[in-house]
């Protein structure tokens, strides 16, 4: 199988469930630790041999630009103070290309579209990894442990894949999308939000996948086309839906990281506190 180099990272909504603080700092842009939260998810991509990351963004979007970019003043300054330690931890990835895609605010909505715009510009003769910005596998400095990787080389020719994350009870999955797996282990489908005595797993979708040409063929009509969900949103679930009614595999890669999820204050709230306490761990040892 052809070698996976392009991430689509869709990082375009306005944060509203972190109101205030995201009128000044786009969601993906919040701290976790010393660094945003999609550097997080960008590290993990680029263990996973990405060399090419498409980010989704919205209109006004200017901070992502600027943290990926050079600094120039910032640069310099560090230069002249004999800084070069910190120098060299604000440069820019080598080898990694980053690309942006605006998605406009008052065009069609739902997890479908930002990927169907990228793929405006990437094409769809090759697979690509699609994951969220705002959460992430966790491993602490020094772990060369990538979930993405893991992800990655589940798949075989013209195959999907989905990374499930197994929670503790069918009380918390049924908060969630469940994933559904037949005898052999392969995706059947998501079941949004069971009672939790329907629910099929323990496995909840987390949005990170690998989606093979077939499929993005798919996402593309979808977001062409006029079906919605009841919400009025194109959902990601649907080309999924007709993937796998055309025949196509989805593989299910359990998660075995420490999920952290920076999209809720909660979630947020504890990354924090264990990306932290690594952090500290290293100044005291220096």
């Amino acid at each position: 199988m052809k070698k996976i180099t392009k991430a689509i990272i869709p990082v375009a909504g306005y944060g509203t469930r972190r109101l205030p603080v995201t009128k000044a700092i786009e969601k993906c842009m919040l701290p976790i630790g010393n660094r945003p939260i999609v550097d997080y998810v960008v590290a993990d991509c680029i263990a996973a041999g990405i060399t090419d990351i498409w980010f989704v963004v919205g209109e006004e979007s200017t901070q992502i630009r600027e943290y990926f970019g050079h600094n120039k003043k910032l640069e310099k300054y560090l230069k002249q103070k004999g800084k070069l330690e910190m120098l060299a931890e604000i440069q820019p990835q080598e080898n990694v290309k980053f690309h942006y895609v605006h998605q406009s605010a008052g065009g069609k909505y739902g997890t479908t579209i930002p990927v169907a715009l990228a793929l405006k510009k990437i094409g769809t003769d090759e697979s690509v990894l699609v994951v969220m910005g705002d959460d992430f596998f966790y491993h602490a400095p020094g772990d060369e442990f990538s979930q993405l990787r893991d992800l990655i080389e589940v798949v075989g020719e013209n195959e999907a894949a989905i990374l499930g994350y197994a929670v503790a009870t069918r009380e918390e999955a049924s908060k969630y999308g469940v994933i559904e797996q037949d005898k052999n282990g392969n995706f059947v489908r998501i079941v949004e939000n069971p009672a939790p005595e329907n629910a099929p797993s323990l496995l909840i979708n987390i949005a990170k996948y690998v989606f093979p040409p077939k499929l993005l063929k798919l996402i593309e009509e979808h977001a062409d086309s006029d079906f919605v969900a009841e919400n009025g949103e194109y959902q990601i679930l649907k080309p999924i839906d007709d993937f796998v009614a055309s025949g196509g595999m989805v593989k299910v890669m359990p998660a075995r990281g420490e999920y952290l999820d920076g999209g809720n204050l909660a979630g947020w709230l504890h990354a924090n506190e264990v990306v932290g306490r690594d952090l500290l761990k290293q100044e005291k040892a220096k």
